[in-house]
């Protein structure tokens, strides 16, 4: 019998990059509901209403894509047991566990996917006080990713990083978990790497319709929602950001109990499961493109440009 892999501990963020990100800042504050928490050096930190540091960050560059995903581990023990992990099961680790200089602080490692991602795991971070306020973000729900490999980097998250699967939406997504959340990572099929969308839970439904109230308010309707899926049970509404960024805010996630869960295959070709409400319809021909995202070469490609850059 294998031994029972070491799993990732949570999911903290994200930290996205691309031109100009630092003058999308007021739209985050302003109209999505966060709050800055820290600023430097052409990279702003976004805080929700929990203790995290920060749920989304906005860091400058040539490419627009993903910075890192940002996790959290418990403790030392378990984030040097899922390094060796991912050392024994040959990921491309970028160094042994130390200290982050950076303003989060704490401890812990990085390691690039499949894909070339880089995924940054933390413990002891610096932690915020709570700043419960209605309608706005607690945390970061999902992060959902397109990739030309689906089942690869599936294997991969689970092999290497102890994630479990869900459910699958036909066979062109999975929903892959790290704790009770039905899914903190999903992967969707496409033709290349690149972000799907960020979601940002709200603690209740009234929170989460009163947070699409003050989006609409404010000029800025959901490009698609509100709706509930099928896979997760919770509710959606998705906006684009003036980056082009995909963001949604969800509640309710699906809780999974361990002992109980089976993985199932969704089928799309029946409306009711896909939008269980009949309130959102399928996703426009648009909304679909602007899903795909831009192509992103990684983290790799970007260090090997910027040194060639300094050269």
């Amino acid at each position: 019998m294998s031994e029972t892999p070491i799993r990732t501990g949570s999911l903290r963020g994200i930290m996205m990059r691309g031109p100009g990100l630092a003058e999308t800042l007021p739209f985050y504050e302003d109209m999505w509901g966060l709050k800055l928490a820290h600023s430097d050096d052409g990279t702003a930190l976004l805080r929700g209403t929990g203790s995290e540091p920060f749920l989304y960050g906005l860091t400058e560059g040539d490419v627009f894509g993903i910075e890192y995903v940002h996790f959290a581990m418990p403790d030392r023990t378990q984030t040097d047991a899922l390094h060796a992990q991912c050392v024994a099961k040959g990921a491309q680790v970028l160094g042994a566990p130390a200290e982050f200089d950076d303003w989060a602080g704490g401890y812990g490692f990085e390691v690039l996917d499949p894909d070339m991602r880089r995924l940054r795991f933390r413990t002891e971070a610096r932690q915020l006080p709570e700043e419960p306020d209605w309608s706005k973000p607690k945390k970061v729900s999902h992060v959902v990713l397109n990739t030309p490999d689906m089942e690869g980097v599936q294997a991969w998250y689970e092999d290497v990083l102890g994630f479990r699967t869900s459910d699958y939406s036909a066979d062109q997504m999975v929903f892959l978990r790290c704790n009770t959340d039905h899914h903190s990572i999903a992967l969707v099929r496409a033709h290349y790497a690149s972000v799907n969308h960020v979601a940002f839970e709200l603690p209740t439904i009234d929170e989460f319709m009163r947070a699409i109230g003050r989006m609409k308010q404010k000029g800025h309707v959901p490009t698609w929602g509100p709706g509930r899926h099928g896979p997760g049970n919770n509710p959606f509404a998705y906006f684009v950001s003036p980056s082009g960024f995909v963001i949604e805010f969800t509640s309710e996630l699906q809780q999974i109990d361990e002992t109980t869960h089976e993985a199932q295959v969704w089928p799309r070709d029946n409306p009711e499961l896909m939008d269980r409400w009949m309130t959102a319809g399928p996703p426009t021909p648009a909304q679909r493109a602007v899903m795909q995202g831009r192509p992103d070469p990684g983290w790799p490609e970007l260090a090997q440009r910027n040194r060639g850059a300094a050269e």
